[in-house]
């Protein structure tokens, strides 16, 4: 069983629902999204578009081609012919039990139905579900679209064929199912994070640290051990040569001192209620919350790459299972150009003749390359240290009239590629007929800027470059490879 769907439905557009959206579409996922607020296309479009920088720099292979999104005006509506229906409403049980029995009288009855759920129990969720067998709580963690864990818990009514069959659909997403044994309120993830937090609420209220304080002590240490080895194999290594049997005998006593708040929580009146808002406000330093997820998801970025390259390019942790999603991807699209961008032609770029103009076909060809070099790992780092790819020649041809509203997507093909030298086929394509807009011909040579000459790039870009010039070299030559203006037809 693969897991493959070709539609997904996302009942519910806040924050995790639209990561969600946001996962399934750059999986090449068709959603459809249901949410009565008036916010949720905004709040769906800037995830989605976060997701959109981040991802292709993520994984070292071409992302699938898009799936396309749509805004349903009801449940119904948005559940036909989905093969997995995500719940992500408010965590109010009878605000789930209403729209889960809504999903379950509506959906395919082979569809999956996922929930969202941080907390409640999947066998309180089922009642009134006329077939609640199918149902199967999956806890994604913020950012879904980036973080690869979903928690599945299944309850009472749940069969082992839905659960077997979400685990696959998941594991299709690039995602990490771990199955629960046993249903419990809070599941594994958040329980080991509401102990922490609850002493770091006492920290804060009895005047110990600062919201930055704490998190500075967190970031600084033990979070970038758990990044890569998690809790249990962080402890063993402590234990030395010896390990974890020796490290229980030295630490475990210290169990029973009595230094721990874990079983109180302090009171949340409005005077630690400000106190936690004022702290956090001074923290962010006036960045908004978009700006805040972006430098959280370069963060991630870079650390599940670092993995990634770790252990002779099996990658460790995180970096293993990019390693593993990698694979599968270049097994699935070897032969295909990589598609990079999406959008939709917005008003200022259109001319006096209704159609797109000139300039803005070269602006989305740079934004193509852009995109490219960003998932070789031409990356901020790597241009501050005075190196990158300078675009040295370029031939469009304008083949088609984009028009308002039009979506389109690209496409390019690695034509050659050596230490220096990366040539280029980009296309812009109607994402709804397939038709070709544009094409751009480009020759690119990596630079040190402070040398000002063309160097070799750096060996893990170099083969990176040239594993997708490989995969490339059995494609067909475009027809236009080759032009110049004013070159006739044929």
């Amino acid at each position: 069983m693969n897991g493959t769907i070709a539609k997904a439905a996302c009942i519910g557009g806040g924050v995790i629902g639209a990561g969600w959206v946001a996962r399934l579409i750059l999986h090449g996922v068709d959603v459809d999204v249901h949410d009565p607020s008036p916010d949720a296309e905004r709040v769906v479009a800037e995830v989605l578009a976060n997701a959109r920088r981040s991802m292709p720099r993520l994984l070292d292979a071409s992302l699938p081609v898009p799936g396309r999104l749509r805004f349903a005006a009801s449940i119904a509506d948005a559940v036909a012919g989905a093969g997995l229906v995500q719940e992500s409403v408010p965590e109010r049980l009878e605000l789930k039990r209403a729209v889960l029995t809504a999903i379950d009288a509506a959906a395919p009855v082979d569809a999956i139905i996922g929930s969202s759920t941080s907390g409640l129990l999947p066998s309180d969720l089922q009642q009134g579900m006329a077939h609640p067998e199918r149902l199967v709580v999956a806890h994604p963690y913020n950012p879904v679209y980036l973080l690869p864990l979903v928690e599945l818990v299944g309850g009472q009514a749940t069969t082992p064929d839905s659960l077997t069959r979400a685990q696959a659909i998941y594991t299709a997403l690039g995602m990490k199912p771990v199955t629960i044994r046993r249903e419990i309120e809070a599941f594994v993830g958040d329980r080991l994070l509401e102990a922490l937090w609850r002493e770091a609420l006492w920290l804060v209220h009895d005047g110990i640290a600062s919201v930055t304080e704490i998190d500075d002590v967190i970031r600084y240490s033990f979070g970038l051990r758990w990044a890569q080895m998690g809790l249990f194999q962080t402890y063993r290594i402590a234990g030395g040569e010896a390990g974890m049997r020796h490290f229980l005998h030295q630490f475990g006593p210290a169990l029973k001192w009595p230094w721990t708040r874990l079983m109180d929580v302090p009171d949340l009146d409005e005077a630690l209620v400000a106190r936690i808002a004022d702290q956090s406000d001074e923290q962010a330093a006036g960045l908004s919350v978009r700006e805040l997820e972006r430098i959280r998801d370069d963060n991630l970025v870079a650390i599940m790459r670092a993995l990634a390259a770790q252990q002779g390019g099996r990658g460790w942790g995180a970096g293993e299972l990019l390693r593993q999603q990698e694979a599968a991807m270049r097994s699935d699209t070897q032969a295909e150009p990589l598609r990079l961008l999406s959008g939709t032609v917005p008003t200022e770029w259109i001319d006096y003749n209704g159609h797109m103009t000139e300039h803005r076909y070269l602006e989305v060809f740079g934004n193509t390359t852009d995109a490219l070099l960003a998932q070789i790992g031409v990356d901020a780092g790597y241009v501050a240290s005075g190196r990158s790819y300078y675009t040295v020649e370029t031939h469009i041809m304008h083949l088609g009239e984009a028009r308002q509203g039009a979506p389109y997507d690209t496409t390019t093909q690695i034509l050659h590629a050596d230490d220096k030298r990366l040539h280029v086929f980009h296309q812009i394509r109607n994402s709804d007929t397939g038709a070709i807009l544009a094409s751009a011909e480009q020759m690119l040579l990596h630079v040190d800027a402070r040398a000002q000459k063309a160097v070799a790039a750096a060996p893990d870009l170099i083969a990176r470059v040239a594993a997708l010039a490989q995969a490339h070299a059995h494609m067909p030559r475009p027809p236009a490879m080759g032009r110049h203006v004013g070159q006739r037809p044929g």
